[in-house]
This record gives structure tokens, C-alpha cells and sequence, in this order.
């Protein structure tokens, strides 16, 4: 961030003088820390400052009015709220569904044909290997 004077610090000042009011303030002493570690804090935390800081009688007025700024200045971050997605089951198709059911009228317990028309019934994709092999068995076994 480029600063035009480097050695004028408002939140710095601010978090000293909100220390020096509530000495025993935990957020404020947590805030200054982190600000001496990260050099910056976050909106909320500005917010939260701001707060604190406006109760405070010795701070100039013009550094809460610059604090104020600052925040106005940072972008809002918001999440999005969820999206509700409603997964369509995939569209059955009528010619397998006869097959598979003619094949099992006339041989009911063919293990392949039984096990393709169970990951049909339960919507599982049916592969394309999967979809030749009932028409070759329909094919075969019924005409």
C-alpha cells in the first residue's frame, strides 16, 4: 500500500489510545498485536475497532473520521449464499427398458441381464458396452 506520509500511522494511534482508555480489554490488546504482526487488519476487526474507539473522549475526531474512511474504503466480502442444485435423474431409455424386459419375461434368471436392468432401475448410468449387449441378447434369445 502506497502511503503519501509513512510515519503517520491513524490505526496505529487509534489501537494506542483505546488501549491506554481500556487497558483491560482483550480485543483491543489482540487487535494491536496482530496489527504489529500483520501490519493490517480485516474489516470486521476495523469495525470492531471503530466501535471501541468511538466511546474513547481523548481521540481526535478526524482520526475516527479517517478510520471510518478506511473501512468505507475496503471491499465487502460476502459469501454467496448456497445454492440448492436438484440433480435430475438421467432420462431412461424406453427401447432397453422393453428389451431388458422381454428378455427377463422369457429367461428370468439371466445374471447379466438381471444385473444390467438392477443399475437401471436404480439409475446408474448403463455403458454403452452394457446397451449392446442387451440388444445382441435380444437378438439372440427373442427374435
Amino acid at each position: 500500500m502506497h502511503r503519501i506520509k509513512p510515519n503517520l500511522d491513524i490505526i496505529l494511534d487509534i489501537l494506542k489510545g483505546s488501549l491506554a482508555a481500556y487497558p483491560t480489554s482483550k480485543f483491543v490488546e489482540s487487535l494491536l498485536y496482530q496489527y504489529q504482526e500483520r501490519g493490517s487488519l480485516s474489516k470486521k476487526q476495523l469495525e470492531g475497532l471503530m466501535s471501541k474507539a468511538s466511546n474513547v473522549r481523548s481521540l481526535a475526531p478526524g482520526k475516527l473520521a479517517t478510520l471510518e474512511a478506511i473501512i468505507l474504503k475496503m471491499p465487502n466480502r460476502e459469501k454467496a449464499p448456497a445454492t440448492l442444485t436438484i440433480v435430475k435423474p438421467p432420462e431412461k431409455q424406453d427401447p432397453l427398458q422393453s428389451q431388458l424386459t422381454e428378455i427377463l419375461a422369457k429367461y428370468p434368471q439371466h445374471k447379466r441381464v438381471l444385473f444390467i436392468k438392477l443399475k437401471y432401475d436404480n439409475n446408474e448410468p448403463v455403458s454403452p458396452l452394457e446397451k449392446s449387449e442387451v440388444e445382441r441378447f435380444h437378438k439372440l434369445l427373442i427374435k
